[in-house]
């Protein structure tokens, strides 16, 4: 596992680096489903680092925890704003793999519980019905109280992960990548300045 760790952590950066030395033309963005505004697609896709977010998939979640596809992308992630709902800054926007969709509607749910959602989150985790997110995705949020004073946060997700199967403290002590919910199906890893 510490071995898993260390390449998907390896693989990150240097999929970024590649990413960065690709030359040649883009393929052009999707075009926007029917009724999507272009202004909210550029907004949902401001958390993904830049070479992702023209192939994004952006989506716009409803008040019941399912969501309309303003554009359909071509590659896994997929990019949604968050301003203003439960728990979120007055700005909040969030992109992941387009795998964890269900996992983001739950967490939606759990977080409009509002005091309640501290203890339908821990009943879902021991009753083994908290979805999973990906093994290894990430989740790249930017927010704050307005998108001047937003900052970027980046995680990644790893299942039941602990410090001992993957070799990460389980504090930010030491000043490196740690662990954080180690052995729920929350726990990510944390990234220090992102």
């Amino acid at each position: 596992m510490k071995h898993i760790v260390r390449t998907i952590l390896g693989m990150l950066v240097l999929s970024t680096g590649a990413f960065a030395q690709q030359g040649g033309a883009a393929a052009p963005p999707p075009p926007l489903e029917p009724g999507a505004l272009q202004a909210d697609v550029d907004k949902a896709v401001l958390a993904v680092p830049a070479n992702l977010r023209d192939q994004a998939t952006v989506v716009k979640w409803k008040p019941d925890f399912t969501y309309d596809t303003l554009r359909k992308g071509t590659n896994r992630v997929v990019c949604y704003d968050r301003s203003g709902q439960p728990t979120q800054p007055p700005f909040s926007i969030e992109c992941t793999s387009i795998a964890n969709l269900a996992r983001v509607a739950q967490n939606l749910r759990f977080e409009a519980m509002g005091e309640k959602r501290q203890a339908a989150l821990a009943a879902a985790e021991k009753d083994g019905t908290r979805v999973k997110p990906e093994y290894g995705s990430i989740f790249y949020n930017f927010g704050g109280p307005d998108r001047e004073r937003a900052r970027a946060h980046m995680t990644v997700a790893v299942p039941g992960a602990t410090t001992q199967s993957t070799g990460l403290p389980d504090n930010n002590k030491e000043g490196g990548a740690w662990i954080m919910n180690a052995g729920t199906s929350t726990a990510h890893i944390m990234v220090p300045g992102h």
